[in-house]
């Protein structure tokens, strides 16, 4: 018998090189045999037949490619939308690749309004809707969580938990020391700082939950069927050039479908390739152990320790024991005919946990250790999964990626996915997981995902602060002015790939180094590293240190001007025949205006959700081949959308103009073009002696652009505002952008311009009540919910995509809508405080942040009426409000318009 305390003074003290491919590593040290610790697993006894479990049939409507917990999911929720003809392929038995062997806890709680309602809809599938279905028990134990802090930032992060599930009604509650030994005797208290339990958190287990989805997936008319490979995809081109899925070749037949669904966990990448689509996952060993019996452990809730990487789960009389370590071994060559398997755990990568195992429940050092279960996992770049329709080929659906939370998260997302198919959008906000996210340069970047996959799963039980940033797969894309602002200071933020300016530092130059793999792997950690010195500085919920430095941007823009790089912005041209037509459908606003004309507008899916938020300026035709003015046929739009959802924008599009097969073209200049904004009341003096063209209110009137010259370049200029201010914004040629930005700040030098960055957009924009898309904007809010009714055309006769489901909405009346709060004491808040009115909860913070120029805290959320009525601006006048920060609760006022400048006098000039 293996004991803990054995395996820990027996580890190695060195992990292998990452280098060195070990799929099925071993290391000396104590001995325990590998199995899994549940009764049932759905293995066979002895080889299978070799033959399907069923002929598949010659077509189907959906094929789903994988049995483990998100295809079983999907599968479900499919036919329980009614959808017929779904096919379930497993190339083995259901559950044999990766969920077979997960641990299946489940944990209501997560620093995220989607994934606490993904994570509750789960948790009703299996505890509730399941059983009264089939009549069948799915293995669900609600035996209640118990997150461990050792420290105030730790406990200050369960807080933020505690007071987003009140909005959700989960109930938690944050215990001290003493109260938690009550909860749990077996625990050592001696270094904690508080708990918060969730008693009703709990564990699934994973053969009994994929059984009776199978069996309540085929009584709807589904069919699984297990032995039976894919070994390929046919993909078509349609007569507008556009591949499609066509059908699923299997060892056994071929099946005429419209839809795939990857579901292959750890071999997703394989089968994406099948169809010529990247899948940006990696593979990993990832392991836990099962002790052997412990006197008194029964019943006690699940305990998650953050702060020693590690957690237990109750497995009956016993505790399965795991955690997320600084070295994972990567699952270099991943086996086809693995099913059913677990890797020899290698204890010099997993002694790491055992320590604060044995630290938190000191009776384990004397408990012998049962089995030891190390299987594949498959881990993402930002350790949320890949979900939604793959760029590349339309019919080819995401399902897979996730980072040994396909369990938890399984039947929300198997809901959503089955949204996704049949409607082409999920209900919920799933851009935190959709395939679009990652632009498509990042996707086949083998070191890119490689690295952040790593730090992902390094840093998974990590605080998440506000303003963090990754260490690893940095400096992808810069923009032409990236070593320019490095000099001077620039501290940046990496949005999927590009690096944007985040703030300036006074003390100098910050840059970005090469991954160390956090000391892993025998790689040397970086010593006396600025960038990363100055990211810890900002690990706090309250006001970071450099909160002054980011006043003082805000300030000089409000006071003076101020030059924002803002080049990571996505550019697209929209040109063609039939291009305003298309714009007429993709735009809630009337884009149609004439050339010199720019719009800030929004698009919209079919229900009314807004899709992305942008501003859309039509253009002339100009040169061939210029960045600035390209030429074209018909009629043509230059579209300015924020870099971090450039992807997701430009696929949106493309789908719909492919749908619509609008006779137009979409072009990518993101990267040969510039963007730099200045902004403030001298903007006009100071750009005035650098532009070549008058820029007063009459010649240059605000939301229009024209093509002039700056400094000797030809630019675009336009008229625009991202913060509140009088401003320009000048799209420059990349080989142009230093020479036009070294003339702006030598123009602005006497009139006190700054360099400022996007923690400063944030505090400036949120102060003029602009929105941002994915944070106060997203695909489940409509324009009316968030007061953008101004930006649809509904006064015309246009028809444009949402235009029904907006009117709808209208006739019917606003049941939730966005509100801007203040409060009078200065506490930072940062998203996801609950919103009480009049004693009850109504809602929750999306986003917030300090406005430097009204000296207060700013917060937006969207809130309800608790008896169901419509939330009218008198209803929103007439409560008293609170917004509960870490279970503390601060008074906050409403306001139905900007606090900042209501009557928009600024961005006009007239100040």
């Amino acid at each position: 018998m293996s004991y803990m305390s054995r395996a820990w003074r027996a580890a190695a003290p060195l992990p292998a090189p990452w280098r060195s491919p070990r799929p099925f590593s071993s290391a000396s040290g104590p001995t325990a045999k590998k199995s899994v610790p549940y009764q049932k697993t759905l293995q066979e006894e002895g080889p299978g037949s070799g033959e399907p479990s069923r002929p598949p049939p010659a077509s189907a409507q959906v094929v789903v490619v994988g049995g483990g917990s998100l295809g079983c999911q999907t599968t479900y929720h499919l036919a329980k939308m009614g959808v017929s003809g779904v096919v379930l392929l497993e190339r083995d038995r259901l559950t044999s690749g990766t969920t077979w062997h997960t641990a299946g806890l489940l944990w209501q709680l997560r620093p995220s309004d989607v994934e606490v309602e993904l994570l509750a809809h789960t948790r009703d599938v299996v505890s509730r809707d399941l059983p009264a279905e089939t009549g069948l028990h799915t293995g669900w134990v609600e035996n209640g969580g118990l997150f461990i802090a050792s420290n105030k930032q730790r406990l200050d992060e369960y807080k933020r938990l505690m007071s987003l599930g009140k909005v959700y009604g989960v109930e938690s509650h944050v215990l001290t020391p003493s109260q938690t030994k009550d909860l749990y005797p077996l625990m050592n208290i001696d270094d904690l700082y508080g708990t918060l339990y969730v008693p009703k958190d709990g564990t699934m287990d994973p053969a009994g939950t994929c059984s009776t989805l199978a069996r309540a997936a085929t009584a709807r008319g589904a069919t699984i069927i297990e032995n039976c490979p894919v070994t390929g995809i046919q993909v078509r081109t349609d007569d507008f050039g556009v591949k499609r899925v066509q059908a699923v070749e299997t060892a056994h037949g071929t099946i005429q479908t419209p839809c795939v669904v990857n579901c292959a966990g750890v071999w997703a990448r394989a089968l994406g390739r099948l169809a010529g689509v990247h899948v940006p996952l990696v593979a990993m060993h990832h392991a836990y152990v099962v002790t052997e019996r412990i006197e008194g452990i029964q019943n006690m809730p699940n305990v998650r320790d953050h702060d020693a990487s590690v957690y237990l789960r109750l497995q009956g009389d016993a505790l399965s024991v795991g955690g997320y370590e600084s070295n994972p071994i990567f699952w270099e060559e991943v086996s086809e005919k693995f099913a059913f398997g677990l890797f020899d755990l290698d204890w010099d990568v997993f002694m790491q946990h055992i320590e604060g195992a044995v630290n938190r429940v000191p009776v384990l050092e004397k408990t012998g250790i049962k089995s030891t279960v190390c299987g594949p996992e498959s881990f993402t770049a930002d350790h949320k999964p890949l979900m939604g329709e793959a760029p590349e080929v339309r019919g080819f659906f995401l399902g897979c990626g996730f980072n040994s939370a396909g369990m938890m998260l399984g039947g929300g997302c198997g809901r959503e996915l089955a949204h996704w198919i049949i409607r082409g959008r999920p209900e919920k906000d799933m851009y935190g997981y959709d395939i679009r996210r990652f632009h498509h340069s990042l996707t086949d970047n083998n070191r890119w995902i490689r690295e952040r996959s790593h730090e992902s799963y390094a840093k998974n039980y990590s605080v998440v602060f506000p303003h963090d940033e990754p260490l690893a797969g940095r400096n992808v894309r810069k923009d032409p002015l990236h070593e320019e602002l490095l000099r001077q200071g620039c501290v940046f933020q990496e949005r999927h790939g590009w690096e944007r300016p985040g703030w300036f530092n006074p003390g100098g130059a910050a840059p970005v180094l090469d991954y160390d793999y956090y000391g892993a792997y025998g790689r040397q950690r970086h010593r006396d590293y600025t960038y990363n010195r100055l990211l810890g500085d900002e690990y706090t919920f309250d006001f970071p240190p450099h909160h002054d430095i980011i006043k003082k941007e805000c300030l000089t823009c409000r006071n003076a001007l101020a030059l924002f790089d803002m080049s990571y912005f996505g550019k697209f041209y929209l040109v063609g025949p039939e291009a305003t037509k298309a714009a007429d459908w993709l735009f809630s606003a009337d884009v149609s205006k004439a050339p010199g004309s720019t719009v800030y507008t929004c698009m919209l899916n079919r229900q009314g959700g807004v899709e992305s938020d942008l501003t859309v300026s039509r253009i002339s035709p100009g040169a061939p081949g210029s960045p600035l003015a390209p030429a074209f046929e018909g009629d043509g739009y230059y579209l300015a959308i924020g870099g971090a959802v450039a992807q997701q924008n430009w696929s949106h599009i493309t789908t719909v103009l492919q749908d619509m097969k609008f006779q137009c073209k979409l072009l990518d200049c993101s990267e040969e073009l510039g963007m730099m904004s200045i902004q403030g009341p001298l903007s006009r003096v100071v750009l005035q002696e650098v532009l070549d063209t008058d820029l007063s209110n009459e010649a240059f009137p605000f939301s229009t652009h024209k093509i002039t010259t700056a400094a000797g370049c030809q630019v675009r200029a336009m008229r625009l505002s991202f913060v509140g201010e009088m401003g320009w914004e000048l799209h420059v040629p990349r080989a142009d952008c230093v020479k036009v930005y070294r003339a702006v700040m030598q123009a602005g030098a006497r009139h006190g311009i700054a360099n400022a960055g996007y923690r400063a957009i944030d505090s400036l924009s949120i102060e003029k009540g602009y929105r941002h898309w994915h944070a106060d904007l997203r695909p489940d809010d409509t324009p009316l919910e968030a007061g953008l009714a101004f930006t649809c055309k509904l006064k015309s006769s246009i028809p444009f995509l949402g235009r029904e489901a907006v009117e709808a909405q209208k006739a019917k009346g606003i049941f939730r809508r966005l509100v801007c709060f203040t409060t009078e004491e200065k506490v930072p808040m940062f998203g996801l405080e609950a919103v009480w009115r009049d004693g009850k909860v109504v809602g929750h913070i999306r986003r917030a942040d300090f406005g430097f120029a009204i000296d207060k805290t700013i917060a937006y959320g969207y809130i309800r009426d608790p008896a169901g009525g419509p939330v009218s601006l008198d209803f929103v006048k007439s409560g008293s409000y609170e917004l509960e920060r870490m279970g503390v609760t601060f008074l906050a006022r409403a306001h139905t318009k900007s606090p900042f400048d209501p009557d928009n006098k600024r961005v006009k000039g007239f100040y």
